[in-house]
């Protein structure tokens, strides 16, 4: 685990998000808890009933029908309005686990994408998934025989204490030892549940890594090292889940002999108060079926408190996304992202610039990816509005991670990285993803119609896109079977790789984005969409400020300047006729690449 995970809210602070929650649906939250009390009180005058009946039986008497129908009566009643009850109280949980976990989403995409890269993204996933359905599992099932359990134990001493106060008395005398067995359960069983989700969120992290790079870990030959570290995360969560499992069998020798004293203090004080003609032989009868009837809900109540804690766990993990800081919103920027996108409509180049120039200025930049080791070192370049760079270099050489940093993608470890002024960690999340854009070489391609994939950011209509596609020689989607309407992604139409990549593009030339960083955007392209993907590239920059990850020497030698990487540094500033006639990597480079 580093220090960069993902913060875990404090109970208290977890309560008031949660109190709030609830809070804006309190007509449904007085509705469910008033109902499914009334539920509960209902079937709680069927062992008063029998009571009387005992009592009337005693006495000689004969009238058992008012009684079976008063008793079927409850019981009718009483599972009416507790169904009732649960109707409302699922609505009101289900809707408050949506409200909470749509916040946490909007929070979490309000980070810096470099937050959540260093975190990592598997603990994000892990709540937004994991955690979220955890509580909507407990508000589903738990919840309900929580509140079912605690208002049975209350009305049923209430009922207990109405036939003599001794009998709700003797009752209590559980409640010492059901006290100190639930402190001594949840202060053993709050760690394991806490360090279980901690590691459940790091073995999905690690298989996420996997997957996302198994073919680097194929041609590595790393399998063994992969799984391994993922079999320790689970081997650490199946022991810890042992651990959970332990302390609760613990806990239930507890419940029992509980209930093993307070029947027989219940039973003890009926017999001495009916042989001493102080109460009729019905209300011990019944007093002793209320106890007996406590039994279910107050292992209910005590087991479903593990649950709850459960819950309480994966809601102060939501929380702790939600009470993540962001940067304040830069209004201005907001609405030139807004004026960008209407002008985006009016005209196949309009995606340009618009009020943001898009000028960039990096000082003495540095970045490590671990800190013993510098993958940028003292970096420095400034990158006019308009201007159009090449970044060329041997893997390893920081492209990426400059790429990266420059997008917000990756922190700024020393030094300074300003986009139009302004300092890259005073923008808001929001605002640089609308003013810089970044594409891959694996572009991800969204389930829905093409038509969705390319709205997805950008308002353009059918007229802008279809002007977009025939600029950026992209005219095989109209002749897909459905044209624009057919279904991709992993259910529907297959792409190739090249098409993923060329879609892509025109999702980029949509956008109103200021600044475009296409990282080896087009490495994925086989020789015969090559050419056609570099033409691409250049459409979808336009007259936009790009920075190019060259992984072919063709598309540098286009750009206005081109800069050489070696170690993390800049080795080389210039356009591609000034860098050819220069000894030095990029002239060496580019022999290797023409006589190759």
């Amino acid at each position: 685990m580093t220090d960069d995970r993902l913060p875990i809210a404090p109970r208290r602070e977890t309560a008031r998000g949660l109190a709030a929650a609830l809070g804006r649906r309190r007509g449904l939250c007085v509705a469910a808890v008033v109902t499914l009390c009334a539920g509960v009180g209902a079937a709680l005058l069927a062992p008063w009933i029998i009571g009387l009946m005992v009592d009337d039986i005693v006495s000689g008497g004969a009238a058992l029908l008012p009684f079976g129908l008063a008793l079927a009566g409850s019981i009718a009643v009483g599972a009416v309005l507790t169904w009732a009850g649960r109707v409302l109280l699922a609505r009101l949980g289900q809707g408050t686990v949506r409200d909470v976990r749509e916040h946490a989403f909007r929070t979490a995409l309000a980070q810096p994408s470099a937050r959540i890269e260093r975190a990592g993204t598997g603990d994000l996933v892990a709540r937004l998934s994991g955690d979220v359905r955890a509580v909507g599992q407990v508000v589903e099932d738990a919840l309900p025989a929580f509140l079912t359990a605690f208002f049975s134990i209350v009305l049923s001493l209430l009922g207990m204490g109405l036939m003599d106060w001794r009998f709700a008395l003797a009752a209590l005398l559980v409640a010492p030892i059901q006290y100190f067995s639930l402190r001594w359960f949840l202060r053993r069983s709050a760690p394991v549940y806490r360090d279980h989700r901690v590691v459940v969120a790091e073995r999905g992290q690690r298989t996420i890594e996997a997957v996302r790079g198994v073919d680097t870990v194929r041609a590595l030959r790393t399998e063994e090292q992969h799984l391994a570290r993922i079999a320790e995360s689970s081997e650490d969560a199946i022991a810890l889940e042992v651990r959970a499992t332990r302390v609760r069998n613990d806990f239930n020798v507890f419940l029992n002999g509980a209930e093993l004293v307070g029947l027989a203090a219940v039973l003890t004080v009926g017999y001495l108060l009916v042989t001493g003609g102080e109460v009729e032989l019905g209300a011990a009868t019944a007093a002793a079926l209320y106890f007996l009837g406590l039994f279910g809900p107050m292992g209910s109540l005590l087991y479903r408190i593990d649950d709850l804690q459960d819950a309480g766990a994966s809601l102060a993990r939501l929380f702790g996304v939600i009470g993540l800081p962001t940067p304040p919103e830069r209004e201005g920027a907001r609405r030139s992202a807004g004026a960008r996108r209407s002008e985006g409509a009016e005209g196949a180049d309009a995606a340009g610039r618009g009020v943001l120039p898009g000028t960039i200025e990096v000082d003495g930049l540095s970045f490590g990816h671990r800190a013993d080791r510098r993958d940028l070192d003292a970096v420095s370049l400034s990158i006019a509005p308009g201007e159009r760079i090449a970044i060329v270099g041997a893997s390893g050489a920081g492209k990426t991670t400059l790429a990266r940093v420059l997008a917000g993608a990756l922190p700024v470890d020393d030094g300074e990285v300003r986009h139009d002024g302004v300092d890259i960690e005073q923008w808001h999340p929001h605002d640089l993803r609308d003013a810089v854009v970044m594409l891959s070489q694996e572009p991800h391609v969204f389930a829905g119609t093409v038509r969705d994939d390319l709205a997805l950011f950008s308002d353009a209509d059918d007229a802008r896109m279809r002007a977009v596609i025939a600029q950026l020689g992209a005219d095989w989607m109209l002749r897909l079977p459905d044209g624009l309407d057919t279904e991709i992604g992993e259910a529907g139409h297959p792409l190739t790789p090249g098409q993923a990549q060329h879609l892509a593009l025109v999702r980029v030339a949509l956008s109103a984005a200021s600044v475009v960083i296409l990282d080896e955007a087009t490495a994925e392209a086989g020789s015969a969409d090559s050419e056609v993907l570099d033409l691409a590239s250049l459409g979808a920059i336009g007259d936009r400020t790009g920075i190019v990850i060259a992984h072919r020497l063709s598309q540098a030698a286009t750009a206005d300047r081109i800069l050489v990487m070696r170690d993390g540094r800049i080795v080389q500033s210039g356009s591609h006729a000034e860098l050819v006639a220069t000894p030095g990597p990029y002239a060496e480079l580019w022999e290797a690449w023409t006589a190759w």
